[in-house]
């Protein structure tokens, strides 16, 4: 059973029946964002702040308090501020299109923020007089093997080493996902997905509760369906009504979701031609409802 948080401005509602798993929203707009540069559609315009979509990605909470990060889209930072999230022990990536790793650089603040203070000699002048300096800890990243070369294509400069001067380069410890792997308490199991290009969504398991992260794919094989049925939170891309070549539409979105069957399912990875209220009528009926930025659920 999930708990979910309350859309802003209204009062939370809880339906916690533990302390267990928590699984925040940072995006859930497709890879433009919503608004969008330039458009004045009434989504873009809406004064809805669940029209707003930042590019999809999460964070996720043990039971224990490890945390960790589901993709680093492009607005991780201001998300990270908004939401107050401080503390990150590990990330694992969906798959390397920018809108899910663009940024990826700003998760060297949780090196810093992980990091040990090591005393210095004031006098050099490579310290600028200061008593102490940070060497950071590196965070493991899981991902597919395709995904770990693409990371290195794209962000070269990205090692298990930080700068000598400082940390102005992200320190990871890339670790392949081929096989199941833990984070604090949550038991993580990636489902490869067909997306035209290299990409998995994750199935988490803590204390009997499981959740199944899919932000892109355009097809799930029989053998990843069999592997997602019985979960408690199924989350799934929808980008609209009509037909695309690589992402779900609304109809094969509700297909998987029956084929699937979970007790819930939320969609992400929408983009600018409905709002959150068509969403909700578009699914009226169903287990499904739209997520929206910042929504937090416990399981």
């Amino acid at each position: 059973m999930a708990g979910a948080s309350a859309p802003p401005g209204a009062e939370p509602r809880r339906r916690r029946l533990a302390e267990q798993m928590k699984f925040r929203f940072l995006g859930t707009g497709t890879s433009v964002g919503v608004p969008q540069i330039g458009c004045g559609c009434r989504v873009c315009t809406s004064a809805d702040p669940r029209d707003r979509r930042r590019r999809c990605g999460a964070y996720v909470v043990a039971d224990s308090g490890e945390a960790f990060l589901v993709d680093t889209p492009p607005e991780l930072r201001l998300a990270c501020i908004e939401y107050g999230i401080s503390r990150v022990d590990a990330v694992v990536l969906t798959h390397a299109h920018m809108d899910h790793v663009a940024g990826f650089d700003d998760v060297r603040r949780f090196n810093t923020i992980n990091g040990v203070k090591v005393p210095v000699d004031g006098d050099d002048p490579r310290y600028r007089g200061l008593k102490y300096r940070v060497v950071g800890k590196p965070l493991p990243c899981y991902a597919l093997d395709e995904t770990i070369a693409q990371m290195h294509a794209i962000f070269p400069y990205i090692s298990a080493k930080g700068g000598e001067m400082g940390l102005y380069r992200p320190q990871i410890e890339f670790r392949g996902n081929s096989a199941p792997f833990s984070i604090g308490g949550i038991e993580l199991e990636a489902v490869r997905v067909e997306h035209g290009f290299p990409c998995c969504g994750y199935v988490m398991r803590e204390r009997g509760a499981s959740l199944a992260y899919i932000s892109d794919c355009h097809a799930i094989s029989e053998e990843g369906l069999a592997r997602l049925r019985g979960l408690d939170v199924l989350v799934l891309n929808c980008l609209r009504e009509r037909e695309h070549p690589t992402h779900l539409s609304l109809a094969r979105c509700l297909e998987y979701i029956g084929c699937i069957a979970p007790r819930k399912a939320y969609i992400v990875h929408m983009c600018h031609d409905l709002t959150h209220e068509d969403w909700l009528k578009r699914l009226s009926g169903t287990v499904a409802e739209p997520a929206w930025d910042g929504l937090e659920i416990e399981l």
